[in-house]
């Protein structure tokens, strides 16, 4: 699937709206991905207008989370910053870096959300229906959804619902700290996506994932 550009953010809109239609969330992976890579982006000054971008693909052996390989790229972001529509901004980077590695990843980890998004396409989504790999979002903070109390111990989670439907879940990847906020992107399933999560953060909030990617992001940036 090719990745569209959108000349205004209603085109935007219209291109998630039109990918929702095709984001499957129902089943999890068939087998256990051994390939997980972490991407990120890594913006100069104010993110909130058009400048320099880093975007970064981190690919850990899920087994032991040891390095494979990664890839970094640099360049520039015409669009906007518009809640929701993230995605248009970080996808041309993330696939330039995904381009230049020497492994295909079994699966993705995004620094965001997947379905838990107003159009129910967020970056997760997007980029896996572009890749065809599955992905799943893991976030620091919940976007639109709600959710109930979350047992204070590791791997206790509470759904997230929005607009009555349950689209991910806030998870407690260590006990007694703040939980996390995982959604499925696409070809993955909720329940997976957060066991999963727990998997790649054996001992801090955020998944090993997410830690290397941002950390590689901005060493390319600041390079």
């Amino acid at each position: 699937m090719n990745m569209a550009t959108p000349r205004t953010e209603r085109e935007a809109i219209e291109i998630q709206l039109e990918l929702a239609r095709l984001v499957r969330v129902d089943r999890p992976m068939a087998g256990t991905p051994r390939l997980v890579a972490g991407v990120d982006v890594a913006y100069e000054s104010d993110s909130s207008r058009a400048g320099r971008i880093a975007g970064a693909v981190v690919v850990l052996d899920l087994t032991d989370l040891s390095v494979v390989v990664r890839a970094t790229a640099t360049g520039s972001s015409d669009f906007p910053y518009v809640p929701g529509l993230l995605a248009f901004r970080e996808i041309p980077i993330l696939l330039t870096a995904l381009n230049r590695l020497t492994v295909r990843p079994d699966l993705l980890v995004c620094d965001g959300y997947g379905i838990a998004h107003p159009r129910r396409c967020g970056l997760a989504s997007h980029l896996a229906l572009v890749t065809g790999i599955p992905a799943f979002g893991v976030a620091k903070t919940s976007f639109v959804s709600t959710h109930g109390e979350v047992p204070q111990e590791r791997g206790g989670w509470a759904d997230l619902v929005d607009g009555g439907e349950v689209v991910g879940r806030a998870l407690r990847t260590q006990t007694g700290i703040k939980p996390v906020f995982v959604s499925a992107g696409h070809l993955i399933d909720i329940a997976q996506s957060a066991e999963l999560t727990l998997r790649l953060a054996p001992r801090d909030r955020l998944p090993e994932t997410t830690r290397m990617a941002d950390r590689a992001s901005r060493e390319a940036l600041n390079a």
